[in-house]
């Protein structure tokens, strides 16, 4: 039982030492950078009812929650995703607001995958929410800031793929597929796998513009050419049309950001979430398999809980971002610790007095009782793999 008690359950892990560290100054500067664009912090509570997160709202399946009671017999859940928790909230308490509310949030989610899939069950979430706002100048700052995100997180390649929701409920609606067929269409889709997705539509009768745009599912990397013939394809298809005259009208948004070079276009694109109503993200780098950053537009999730207000945001994976930078070998800059003050037997007063002048001027001061038997080599060698900046010996 003791040596049982030592460890983690599957899927969760102790977080210690300088990775500890080094994960407390990238939220930091996560944060500095949304704060930059006038988002204030909100924290909501780490389980919710069961409704919050429930098939209706549109986010993590049930299988995949961990559920418990309350006293009153009440359905709870750990949250699996922040974002309905902040539409509760803001629709509780902005309930008359009727200018755009900037919000952002930092804290653990929880989802319980299989564990063949080797995906951690407790991951770090940090990230932003825009709410009150449908244009597309607001899907345009939101991509801003997760880009200035990973900018200031000392991430150099990256690239964020674009998409719309509508393009692909259009493409199933144009074409009249029921819901098994979208659901398989939409599995195959999300792992990538276009070769079943043509399989799929060269058994389905349809007309040939509707073809060629079930063709561009799997293009990356649009050029503006490209889009041109997407909506001159989708003219008869509105839902599919709308979708991409509102990716065109964001290409134009983003170059007043200057973020280009970061941003790509994939129509193929599905989300995770089925709340998406319009816009929808995710970024990637090498290193990380995962995304280290999702998000999307969400104009109906604030209805289900009694707020008409339009939304956009995004959620950085902050484990995954952090084994990427480790991964790339950026360099995290990490501050020295303060002093190392160790006193001799007896000169324990001398010590305190000596270590709280330094702490009233600001400085840090870790305090170690001198053992007789150990050489000054040893705590020299203490103090420089914690990082102290300065040793004082009281001897």
């Amino acid at each position: 039982m003791k040596r049982r008690i030592l460890h983690t359950p599957e899927g969760v892990r102790d977080i210690y030492n300088d990775e500890c560290e080094r994960k407390q100054i990238l939220q930091d500067k996560l944060k500095q950078a949304i704060e930059c664009y006038g988002y204030r912090i909100i924290e909501t509570p780490t389980f919710e009812f069961f409704d919050i997160f429930g098939k209706e709202i549109g986010t993590t399946p049930s299988k995949d929650l961990y559920k418990f009671f309350d006293r009153e017999g009440n359905t709870l859940a750990l949250r699996p995703d922040i974002t309905p928790s902040i539409a509760r909230a803001a629709a509780k308490y902005f309930i008359e607001e009727d200018m755009p509310i900037r919000l952002y949030y930092a804290g653990n989610t929880f989802i319980n995958n299989s564990s063949y899939q080797g995906r951690l069950k407790e991951s770090t979430q940090l990230g932003a929410e825009l709410i009150g706002d449908n244009s597309v100048d607001a899907d345009a700052e939101i991509l801003s800031m997760a880009v200035e995100c990973l900018l200031a997180s000392g991430l150099k390649e990256f690239q964020l793929s674009v998409g719309h929701s509508d393009f692909f409920q259009g493409l199933m609606e144009s074409a009249g597929f029921d819901e098994e067929a979208m659901e398989e269409l939409r599995e195959l889709i999300a792992n990538k796998n276009y070769f079943g997705v043509e399989e799929v539509i060269s058994n389905r009768e349809m007309e040939e513009n509707l073809r060629e745009l079930f063709h561009m599912l799997g293009n990356y990397y649009f050029s503006r050419e490209e889009m041109a013939k997407a909506r001159a394809l989708a003219v008869d298809y509105p839902r599919i049309l709308s979708a991409v005259v509102r990716l065109e009208e964001l290409q134009k948004a983003l170059e007043a950001y200057q973020i280009d070079d970061y941003v790509s276009y994939e129509l193929g694109m599905v989300g995770n979430y089925q709340y998406y109503t319009g816009i929808i993200f995710a970024g990637y780098t090498f290193g990380s398999g995962e995304p280290i950053v999702k998000g999307g537009r969400y104009d109906k999730l604030l209805t289900y809980f009694g707020k008409q207000a339009a939304s956009i945001g995004f959620a950085i994976v902050v484990d995954q971002l952090l084994a990427a930078l480790g991964r790339q070998n950026a360099v995290m800059e990490m501050p020295g610790r303060g002093t190392l003050l160790v006193y001799a037997k007896g000169r324990l007063a001398e010590a305190v007095t000596q270590a709280t002048q330094i702490r009233k001027s600001g400085g840090s001061v870790e305090l170690i009782g001198m053992d007789s038997w150990r050489a000054r080599e040893e705590y020299e060698a203490y103090a420089e793999q914690n990082r102290k900046e300065n040793v004082i010996f009281l001897d």
